[in-house]
């Protein structure tokens, strides 16, 4: 009796393999880090080469998978209930094969292939790719009607396949690259800087105002040969009767001429400036000053007045970092005190503020001075404070009536407990 029964159960056994194998397949092939398999490929691995080929065609690879799962799976399940009706009779065979197979495809046909697959994609991808190929030729024919068939069901459902990847899903690819060790620190920031460019506005890379280095029209001009020594900018915005009066850009190479300061008046040598809305894109912006050969740009708030300037300088530090040239002072922005605390140079955007010291801040401000006198509700003075969640922040240092330096003091965890307490 076992001898006439032994091939139906050696056939089951290859199919609950072959069941095992399929599914272990999906899953490498779904899970593994195509950035490794290119790797490998490079380095001339032939089976990395194969898997990564596949994995560019993976409409018909996950059609193969699927029509070979089904039909070991079928059989499997056909022949169980014969075999299971040979040994028990109509009545009970059918029920216990049913529960019989289902845990088997269950547990040694599903789950504990797809887990080790699961932990080695990379590896089970290029260990099967041989294999799924001559499935995938097999399967051929069958391929072709699937793909024709799902032609009719986009167009029955008008369906658009959308295969552009979103901005997050680009930064988690980064991201995920990066922790793989396929590029160092510095090329992900960069590629994480040149993805979020095009969402920068002017009104969050400017120099704002109070900042601004300029000189009047009418100034004399020893005045703006001071200012252009002590700025040591190349170039300086031009006023009439105040600073919301921008009329022009003089260059320091039309200000001084054959060795001397030039002989025209401040009005003949300053440029037309380039006014912007502060809700110009700096994407935008780049090609705006790349077509008008200019270096700088005034940017307008929405009442007409001037909100600050924007460099060419300023958009491509956004892309590839601080810029530092001989004349910078290298100011830290965090500098962590003997103590613990952090001096934080106020002129800090918001955002790296709230990343460093790991806080979400909802706020219209755009610098930390700002968010300190929004905070303060009054104009600051040296020494004013105020806590926001674990965060105790002190004015420090003033520029004017702008707060030029703060000390913040993070609290930890424990320590905020016990004074809620």
């Amino acid at each position: 009796m076992l001898e006439d029964r032994l091939p139906i159960i050696i056939i089951m056994v290859l199919c609950l393999v072959m069941s095992a194998y399929f599914s272990a397949t999906e899953t490498a092939f779904s899970s593994m880090s195509r950035t490794r398999v290119r790797t490998l490929a490079e380095k001339g691995k032939k089976k990395a080469a194969l898997a990564l080929n596949l994995s560019e065609k993976y409409d018909k690879l996950i059609s193969s998978i699927l029509i070979g799962n089904n039909i070991v799976n079928i059989a499997l399940s056909s022949l169980g209930t014969v075999l299971f009706i040979d040994l028990l009779g109509a009545e009970k065979g059918a029920t216990v094969s049913t529960a019989v197979i289902t845990v088997l495809v269950l547990i040694f046909g599903e789950i504990t292939p797809k887990s080790i697959a699961k932990d080695v994609p990379e590896r089970f991808a290029m260990f099967s790719a041989p294999i799924i190929r001559l499935a995938m030729w097999i399967f051929a024919p069958l391929n072709w009607l699937f793909s024709l068939w799902k032609k009719l069901i986009s167009k029955l459902l008008k369906s658009e396949d959308d295969q552009k990847m979103s901005q997050e899903e680009l930064l988690m690819f980064v991201e995920e690259v990066q922790q793989e060790g396929s590029i160092d620190t510095e090329e992900g920031s960069l590629l994480r800087n040149a993805i979020e460019f095009s969402d920068l506005k002017a009104e969050d890379i400017l120099t704002h105002r109070v900042d601004l280095e300029a000189v009047s029209a009418d100034a004399d001009k020893l005045e703006v040969a001071r200012v252009f020594t002590t700025s040591r900018f190349s170039r300086l915005p031009v006023y009439g009767e105040d600073i919301d009066d921008i009329i022009g850009i003089i260059y320091q190479k039309d200000f001084y001429v054959n060795g001397g300061i030039t002989q025209k008046s401040i009005r003949e040598i300053a440029v037309p400036p380039l006014f912007i809305h502060q809700s110009e894109k700096i994407s935008d912006l780049l090609k705006v000053l790349q077509s008008n050969k200019s270096h700088i740009a005034i940017v307008l708030d929405e009442y007409g007045g001037t909100l600050g300037i924007v460099t060419m300088e300023d958009i491509l530090e956004e892309l590839v970092g601080e810029i530092w040239d001989e004349h910078d002072e290298v100011v830290e922005t965090f500098k962590t005190t003997e103590k613990g605390s952090v001096i934080v140079d106020c002129t800090v955007n918001m955002d790296d503020f709230a990343e460093f010291f790991d806080v979400e801040i909802q706020s219209e401000s755009i610098s930390l001075g700002g968010w300190i006198t929004e905070m303060l509700e009054k104009i600051p003075v040296s020494g004013d404070s105020f806590v926001f969640e674990n965060l105790t922040v002190t004015v420090t240092e003033l520029d004017g009536h702008r707060v030029a330096f703060a000390e913040v003091v993070k609290a930890e965890p424990e320590e905020t407990e016990e004074e809620e307490k």
